[in-house]
């Protein structure tokens, strides 16, 4: 996978491989530099100068615009600007709500009938996450979707992953915010929770897991826009509504 490729070289070292299709890569690089906010909200950007900086012709870049446009990621202003969103809060909540849903589904799943080749590998995924968690949150970030599509995968639904995948990158915006903000060891330990929770076969247990750590980003969303108000659509002071009603502050 394109995305797959990009985030093991970095976007910032990838050269496009003149062999392949260079509209799906270049989508896939520039939705990633979009997410991890190499490429922030409110920038503008225009067809001649990606061109120019891949020495590419403008139609792939084209064609990628109007995918990122689709993902709602970019806004095509037609004989004026091309502009990178901000990040919107109710597709942040939206998303969230339905991660939740499908991942409690799929740990509830696996911790019915523990598989110990799959828990190995999550305990591996996790020890990962500890070696890079203090110095590489863009490594951790990779680490920590591989650990959710084990799951998946783990369960026999890679299918109902890559749909969340594809509607996943607001939230994955606020992510790499939160990453500046937030110690990730609190991540690693819900992750060991919810795998003890699957390797005891206590379904309840999982299902309370996966849903704790998917509801971090209610309690850490007021911190991250308040710090970062450029980069939402949403003020602080006019939050939408549906589950913001239930955002509290973290406690120091």
């Amino acid at each position: 996978m394109e995305r797959d490729r990009i985030r093991s070289e970095g976007w910032d070292t990838m050269q496009l491989d003149q062999t392949a299709a260079i509209g799906p890569q270049l989508h896939a690089l520039l939705r990633d530099r979009v997410v991890r906010n190499d490429l922030q909200p409110g920038t503008r950007i225009s067809e001649s100068e990606i061109a120019r900086e891949y020495s590419i012709s403008r139609q792939p870049v084209r064609e990628a615009f109007i995918k990122l446009a689709e993902e709602n990621l970019i806004e095509i202003r037609p004989q004026r600007s091309t502009i990178v969103c901000k990040i919107d809060c109710a597709a942040v909540l939206d998303i969230r709500f339905v991660r939740e849903a499908i991942e409690a589904d799929i740990v509830r799943l696996l911790a019915k009938d523990p598989d110990q080749h799959l828990i190995a590998k999550l305990r591996s995924i996790v020890s990962e996450q500890r070696a890079i968690a203090t110095h590489s949150p863009g490594d951790f970030i990779v680490s920590d979707e591989a650990f959710h599509e084990a799951l998946a995968t783990g369960a026999g639904k890679s299918s109902v992953w890559k749909i969340v995948l594809s509607l996943k990158s607001q939230m994955d915006r606020v992510r790499y915010l939160s990453f500046e903000m937030f110690p990730l060891q609190r991540l690693i330990d819900q992750h060991v929770t919810i795998i003890d929770a699957i390797e005891a076969g206590d379904v309840s247990a999982a299902d309370h897991a996966i849903r704790r750590h998917l509801r971090e980003v209610l309690s850490d969303l007021p911190e991250i826009m308040k710090a970062n108000p450029e980069a939402f659509t949403t003020p602080m002071t006019d939050q939408p509504k549906g589950e913001t009603s239930h955002i509290q502050r973290r406690t120091p």
